[in-house]
């Protein structure tokens, strides 16, 4: 059965993981530990398993040259690409201006069509408000125009870890996050939307409903009539997997990892704590079928798969 592959929501693959990602290709599939109960399997990615391939990141740029060889084997991929207006504090570790600069080369390389810009998440707080972020936005917008068409956004989910990061934030920086109505952000969101337009783009609200109307439409990351329109002019049969509440994604299969992304982002929900992340990226062996585990390990774990 082909499926549709996402390269990762869980930790970001093509900035810290590219060459794990091509031995994986090589081997023709990957091996995933399910977060939610640490059940193990094995995804098959050889070109014939695979649908095409929806890659996540904050920086394509050391990735460049893997997609040409991946393009060149055959397989179909496009790309949800953040680029936020975020201070430092938030993302300690993110190399923004490479970030765009990788945009760029990969819209001219593939098309507008390939790529969704995630403007994701906002974060209203003492040091970026209502104000930094329209001005930002259109700063960006403006570099973008022509080389994206779609925008997804979304304002920042407040989950347990995430939480707890904002509380370390407030007491060793100082920055406080702001509690915003849903009126606040349906206006701000309003606001992105009108400097899209002028830019020739569309906004998607990920995970927010409240804020979809006539010119902001539900997001689906993981889209498949993006997929339908870019890769299956014959058509292409699949169904709606939500990840979260609100989500509209089409169902697909994550072979990432979480606690593996060193961004260093306080908002990620893909992390407890970053210096964790930091250490199985620098000790990550691209051998291992199991991203961000010994290759040890990951032969004992492959053994007990293919014998159970």
């Amino acid at each position: 059965m082909r499926r549709i592959i996402s390269v990762s929501r869980r930790t970001d693959i093509p900035a810290f993981y590219g060459d794990w990602f091509m031995r994986r290709l090589e081997e023709g599939f990957a091996g995933v530990v399910n977060p939610f109960g640490g059940r193990k399997y094995i995804v098959p990615l050889k070109l014939e398993d695979v649908t095409c391939f929806v890659f996540w990141s904050k920086n394509f740029s050391p990735f460049l040259e893997n997609l040409k060889i991946i393009d060149q084997i055959g397989y179909k991929f496009y790309f949800n690409y953040t680029v936020t207006a975020l201070p430092g504090v938030f993302e300690s570790d993110v190399e923004r201006q490479a970030a765009i600069e990788g945009l760029k080369q990969l819209s001219g390389t593939y098309s507008p069509q390939h790529i969704n810009w995630r403007f994701d998440p906002i974060i209203i707080s003492s040091v970026c408000d209502r104000d930094f972020f329209i001005k930002a936005f259109e700063e960006l917008a403006s570099e973008f125009e022509g080389l994206v068409e779609r925008c997804y956004f979304s304002f920042v989910t407040e989950y347990g870890k995430v939480k707890r990061n904002f509380e370390e934030l407030e007491k060793t920086k100082g920055v406080k996050i702001a509690n915003c109505s849903t009126d606040f952000k349906i206006d701000l969101a309003n606001e992105l939307s009108e400097v899209a337009k002028r830019h020739g783009m569309r906004m998607f609200s990920c995970c927010g409903y409240y804020l979809v109307n006539g010119d902001i439409q539900k997001g689906h990351c993981i889209d498949g009539a993006v997929i339908e329109s870019l890769f299956c002019p014959e058509g292409l049969v699949y169904k709606e997997k939500p990840t979260r509440a609100e989500c509209g994604c089409t169902e697909s299969s994550d072979i990432g990892t979480y606690d593996t992304c060193p961004h260093g982002c306080v908002y990620c929900y893909a992390n407890v704590n970053k210096n964790r992340a930091r250490k199985a990226f620098e000790n990550h062996d691209k051998e291992s079928a199991f991203l961000g585990f010994s290759k040890s390990k990951s032969d004992k774990w492959l053994d007990e798969i293919c014998n159970a």
